[in-house]
């Protein structure tokens, strides 16, 4: 264990500092390499001749690999190290991504998603770990500006798409070029990393399907359940709401309101880049008003901005409607994966891999929802998932942690 006089000194806090912008690159790989795609989606779907109810299920592959292989991360993150599987994650993810935009058939195209969506659920726990391992040297709340970097990454990967579309870039060439130049990223954050593998606070961040079972078995209080089920009924608002801009956004504008193809991945962009502000403003605002309260108003703003955007349909009302989304649901997740991981009852890490593996249901269920709503009604109707969704976490807030006084 590292002593308190060692942290204090001026190498250990360098360190410390080098790991933070190198987790922070390893959020922003993560975000820029799916949003690469995202935009291009349409483009794929009319390649592949898809209606709206085969699109959404063969986009639902990408989470269904995420919950399929996401409980299997700490058992590579313990004998592996966080920082190394966080990176070869990264890696694999771009592979899989870039396979995808290649496929010739909608089911090899819903493969490589499937193969992308285990790699990226692994990553995802596994750059959160080292993440817990640098706030803890830290000792005080940095994870949301971690996720606020992922959100960066997403407007970067985004507006990487919408340069692409104009520039009439093959999608082969540009998620190459997308999937190189963030792997090189991700190689080079690897060497900033804090050293060794720290297996005290990657077990700490992490749970593996033994361990689940093992709590499960020995019983835990239905008060510590219900509360466990309402933090993951809240990630899943955040993902539902979040999966309406990165699956539909584009296709929404696109065909429904007829916006032109460089203008139509701005519904998209402006939903993560009002994320990034939310997450930004995030942990202020949760010291200062509590998770409870910023929960509650952030799922205001995005009903609110959301379901006005589809009652009065254009296109600038639209990308403010996914904007409004996006800044309103940027702490949710973040907030949940906190408060599970501090539940009384739980080992530490159960919690917060039982809400991070769940929470992709909301990613896995929507997309074929808010097809098959497309194709029997309208794309506008199935859209009404994202205010819909950002009720829920207002009604279940209550379960988030209250302002805290100060000492």
């Amino acid at each position: 264990m590292t002593s308190i006089e060692s942290i204090r000194r001026p190498a250990a806090d360098r360190a410390t500092r080098r790991a933070r912008i190198a987790v922070s690159a390893l959020f922003l790989t993560n975000g820029a390499l799916f949003a690469n795609i995202l935009p291009r989606y349409p483009e794929i779907k009319a390649a592949l001749e898809l209606d709206n109810a085969g699109y959404g299920l063969a986009i639902a592959a990408f989470p269904a690999g995420a919950i399929a292989a996401g409980l299997f991360a700490a058992v590579l993150i313990r004998r592996f190290g966080s920082a190394r599987i966080a990176v070869i994650g990264t890696i694999a993810t771009g592979l899989g991504l870039l396979a995808a935009a290649l496929a010739p058939s909608g089911i090899l195209f819903a493969v490589a998603l499937l193969l992308g969506g285990a790699f990226d659920a692994i990553t995802d726990v596994a750059q959160n770990a080292h993440g817990l391992r640098v706030q803890r040297r830290y000792g005080r709340s940095i994870i949301n500006s971690f996720h606020a970097i992922w959100s960066i990454g997403a407007v970067l990967g985004g507006g990487m798409a919408a340069a692409a579309i104009a520039l009439q870039l093959p999608l082969g060439v540009h998620l190459g070029i997308s999937t190189a130049v963030f792997a090189a990223v991700a190689f080079t954050a690897f060497w900033f990393c804090l050293p060794g593998r720290d297996e005290e606070a990657d077990a700490e961040a992490t749970a593996d399907p033994v361990e689940l079972q093992t709590v499960v078995r020995r019983g835990v209080s239905p008060r510590t359940v219900m509360i466990l089920i309402a933090l993951t009924l809240i990630a899943m608002a955040g993902a539902i709401a979040e999966d309406a801009g990165n699956s539909w956004a584009t296709l929404y504008l696109s065909e429904s309101l007829g916006a032109a193809a460089a203008v139509a991945p701005l519904g998209f962009i402006a939903l993560v880049g009002a994320q990034f502000i939310g997450r930004m403003l995030g942990d202020g605002m949760t010291d200062r008003f509590g998770q409870r309260a910023v929960a509650r108003v952030g799922g205001l703003i995005a009903a609110g901005g959301m379901t006005l955007a589809l009652i009065f349909p254009s296109v600038p009302g639209t990308i403010a409607g996914f904007a409004a989304v996006g800044f309103g649901i940027a702490t949710l997740i973040p907030a949940a994966m906190h408060a599970a991981d501090e539940l009384p009852g739980l080992r530490p890490g159960a919690g917060l891999t039982i809400v991070s593996w769940l929470l992709r249901l909301g990613f896995l269920l929507s997309p074929p929802f808010v097809g098959f709503i497309a194709d029997t009604e309208s794309l506008r109707a199935g859209l009404i998932v994202a205010p819909a969704a950002a009720v829920v976490a207002v009604l279940l807030a209550g379960v988030l942690e209250k302002r805290r006084p100060r000492g």
